[in-house]
Formats: structure tokens, C-alpha cells, sequence
């Protein structure tokens, strides 16, 4: 699991297994915290923009993986 990928830019604290077990229990949600945003269309350009960010990283590892298969 990559902390530092933009999948986890949702989270405002990086997930443990501490935390999976305790949100279990959380019906609430009191401990659950998400970054938010000022409107509909910032939270989704932000999304987009991290989807697309991890499609380039993912392509970029790929690329990375295949040259060096080819040598």
C-alpha cells in the first residue's frame, strides 16, 4: 500500500488497522475524518485530478517495468 499515492488524498490521516478495527464500533462516524471541499465541482475536479494522477503513475511504472524486461 502506497500512503503517498493520490488515491489517499481523501483521508486526512493515513489508515491503520487500529483505525479499521475501531470504525467497526463507530456508528456515528465521530472518528472518521475526510478532507472536504468548498463545492460539488471542487471535490470532483480534485478527484479527477488524482485519478488521473495515479492512471499516469501507473502507466509510468508500466512503461519503466517494460524496458526493462526489454533489455
Amino acid at each position: 500500500m502506497n500512503i503517498n499515492s493520490p488515491t489517499f488524498k481523501l483521508f486526512k490521516s493515513e489508515p491503520s488497522f487500529s483505525r479499521g478495527m475501531a470504525s467497526i464500533f463507530d456508528l456515528r462516524s465521530v472518528s472518521s475524518k475526510y478532507n472536504v471541499s468548498k463545492n460539488e465541482d471542487n471535490a470532483d475536479k480534485i478527484a479527477i485530478q488524482a485519478d488521473w494522477r495515479a492512471v499516469g503513475c501507473d502507466l509510468a511504472k508500466s512503461i519503466q517495468e517494460y524496458e526493462q524486461e526489454k533489455e
